[in-house]
């Protein structure tokens, strides 16, 4: 903890004449090094890999969702004032927190930031005139399409003020830009699927299945019927209804399938 705050001491902001590095605060173990530069890159595999992400628990389920891959920062001077935009990929408020706390500068005039997560979005203007920073931060993120994405934009003042509408389109404009340069991946949420079938409609299911490239197919044999197994099998949301229409045509039978939403899968 005394090498962490040394570290974070020797900063020296563009106002002061000293170089300025920024510097993200990770979560380490005590033999990992303690300071992570933004340039080290964090996947969206990473911040978006816990099931909250996919699920009720934050904000709702998920169908599909393109969103970042990694974080990626950009920076801009405007009239004497620097502003640095830094995205990142997250999946609900308390990781849109984490990512927050690790990115902002104390040390800096603003750090202003937007999130959007599903039909969620919070904003913030930091000090800033009220609707000139967060709003248009939160208008770019919404028109890039991107999802469970974060930008928090630092302003270090270099003492010429930009007007009400000058900071709209600072802010908003850096928030574009940057969302621009991040390379992005498609989420598709996966259904838990399961079926009780008997063994005469084993191919039959098992054709279709493979038809709609179903994952983790698993038989239970323990159902209580005679010449009965469950067959269970994750597939992408937005196969299921096909896949279901197509066992109960083919089997010629008024099946009754087993559904639950499970973990996302990333394309691309």
């Amino acid at each position: 903890m005394e090498r962490i705050t040394s570290l974070m001491r020797d900063r020296r902001s563009p106002e002061k004449g000293g170089s300025y590095q920024m510097l993200v605060r990770l979560p380490v173990a005590a033999a990992s090094p303690v300071v992570v530069y933004l340039r080290r890159r964090i996947t969206a595999a990473c911040l978006l890999s816990t099931k909250s992400s996919m699920t009720s628990d934050s904000f709702g389920a998920a169908s599909a969702f393109t969103t970042i891959k990694e974080i990626v920062s950009l920076e801009k001077e405007i009239k004497k004032s620097k502003f640095i935009a830094i995205a990142g990929p997250i999946s609900s408020e308390q990781s849109a927190q984490q990512f927050l706390s690790q990115v902002r500068d104390p040390r800096a005039t603003h750090n202003c930031w937007a999130y959007k997560v599903g039909d969620q979005h919070r904003s913030s203007d930091d000090g800033e005139p009220s609707g000139t920073a967060g709003k248009p931060m939160l208008s770019a993120i919404c028109s890039s399409g991107l999802d469970r994405v974060m930008v928090v934009v630092i302003r270090y003042f270099g003492g010429i003020k930009l007007g009400t509408g000058g900071l709209v389109r600072a802010y908003g404009g850096v928030t574009s830009d940057c969302l621009k340069t991040a390379s992005t991946c498609l989420f598709k949420s996966k259904v838990q699927m399961g079926v009780e079938v008997t063994f005469d409609l084993l191919g039959v299911v098992y054709n279709q299945l493979q038809s709609c490239q179903a994952e983790d197919i698993k038989e239970d044999y323990d159902t209580g019927k005679d010449g009965t197994t469950m067959v269970s099998f994750k597939v992408d949301f937005d196969q299921v209804d096909k896949l279901e229409d197509a066992i109960k045509s083919n089997c010629k039978r008024d099946l009754f399938f087993f559904k639950n939403l499970a973990n996302g899968s990333q394309l691309g």
